[in-house]
């Protein structure tokens, strides 16, 4: 029987990306039907007091999550992941010297849209707040869910969500599943809440 997932997603995290690579090759080797769904860090954090380094940076970085989920609500559902797997891939692994932040996140667009044959035009809604709401609503659905403490990537199993699983680098082949029915466990348990240890390594993107 086909499982359902929900992942929430900015294209700027580099741990979603890791963990949106283990959920790929989960969907391969097994019966999972995932729903993606574009979340703004940026939103999630305004108004909050921040490192002014990290206000800077999250500031620059509106731009692939509106773009996302302007896909999204002009192109289909179906269209989100192309494009996220196309971004990622430009912001992530692919990342150029670019140093002005805003212009490299603008580049990884420009060329993600091409890649997937989505209208360049779409590139314009990085800078505009035309579905920041949709991007709010879209936080508030994941967040109603886990809690407000957390940022992405967050993951809902047949309804049950949590944030995480924080991998690197991303299981494949049966390491995959293995962590897949882990995490499958652990959601079935109405009293989990909570399972983490401190991160020894930077994302590994191979």
């Amino acid at each position: 029987m086909t499982q359902h997932a929900d992942f929430w997603f900015d294209p700027i995290c580099p741990w979603a990306w890791m963990t949106s690579r283990w959920m790929t090759e989960v969907e391969r080797l097994r019966d999972v039907e995932v729903t993606w769904h574009p979340f703004s860090l940026s939103i999630l954090n305004d108004g909050k007091d921040l490192d002014p380094d990290y206000r800077k940076h999250i500031e620059a970085a509106q731009g692939p999550a509106r773009v996302a989920m302007a896909v999204r609500e002009e192109h289909g559902q179906e269209k989100v992941k192309a494009f996220y797997d196309a971004v990622g891939t430009a912001i992530h692994p692919e990342k150029t010297d670019e140093p002005d932040e805003a212009r490299r996140f603008h580049e990884a667009i420009v060329k993600a849209l091409d890649e997937t044959g989505l209208p360049a035009q779409l590139a314009d809604h990085a800078d505009s707040e035309a579905y920041d709401e949709k991007l709010r609503a879209s936080n508030r659905e994941a967040l109603d869910l886990v809690g407000d403490d957390v940022g992405v990537p967050i993951i809902a199993i047949e309804g049950t969500a949590f944030f995480g699983p924080v991998m690197s680098p991303a299981p494949k082949g049966e390491d995959a599943t293995k962590v897949w029915d882990g995490a499958v466990a652990l959601a079935s348990y109405p009293g989990f809440f909570e399972l983490k240890r401190s991160r020894t390594s930077g994302p590994i993107f191979d």
